[in-house]
């Protein structure tokens, strides 16, 4: 027998409609809590939100959007906001695509965080993959100058594909070259599922990619 979603919000409703954030822009989202201009983070598919939670606990004058596109997590996600006291996270049931595209302007996000998206392993289900360099040549561009990608993976496989897609974006720059990646990041915070993981035995990659100061805002 399945469980019933509840959709109640006891308390602050912190999720953003695409149609509201097209509208009246990303700052407005975050109005009265922090006023422009935004020290703006995004973070791309944040799973349970416990880094999403630790980001944002740091760092209450940092401006948090939020993107999911799963409805069902977002709601989850809101639920539980709703029951504490952050008021710098701002939630989208979306596409990144569509967010970063249409509601992020250039030069405009101090970083993007990416992490463990899904892999589809299956090699017919690659297209799907999240980091693609499409997607990529969009964040750079959104990027202020010396701003960074970070994302991670434990899957061995979609780790090349990763950094073969980030060192190929010319306005980008790998942080931790010569090394394509991290196997660990000293004061990043750990989530139960990378505990998960590290027992199994997974190895764990961590990527670090800033823009460029001279890179172009013309793309």
């Amino acid at each position: 027998m399945s469980r019933r979603l509840k959709t109640d919000i006891h308390g602050p409703d912190w999720r953003r409609g695409i149609d509201d954030l097209r509208e009246r822009g990303i700052p407005a989202a975050f109005a009265p809590e922090l006023e422009p201009p935004l020290h703006l983070v995004v973070e791309i598919g944040f799973g349970r939100g416990e880094f999403l939670k630790d980001l944002a606990q740091r760092s209450p004058e940092t401006a948090f959007l939020a993107i999911d596109a799963s409805h069902k997590r977002v709601l989850k996600m809101a639920r539980r906001l709703a029951l504490g006291e952050l008021r710098n996270i701002r939630l989208v049931a979306a596409r990144a695509e569509i967010v970063v595209e249409d509601m992020l302007l250039p030069e405009s996000v101090a970083c993007f965080w990416i992490n463990f998206p899904d892999p589809w392993p299956k090699k017919r289900h690659h297209r799907r993959r999240l980091i693609q360099p499409q997607l990529i040549a969009r964040l750079a561009t959104r990027l202020v100058p010396g701003g960074v990608v970070w994302a991670a993976t434990d899957h061995v496989e979609y780790a090349q594909q990763i950094h073969e897609v980030l060192s190929k974006e010319d306005a980008l720059e790998n942080d931790y070259a010569p090394a394509p990646w991290r196997r660990e990041v000293p004061g990043r915070m750990v989530t139960a599922y990378e505990l998960e993981w590290r027992a199994e035995g997974r190895t764990l990659h961590f990527f670090a990619y800033r823009r460029r100061p001279s890179a172009s805002r013309s793309r």
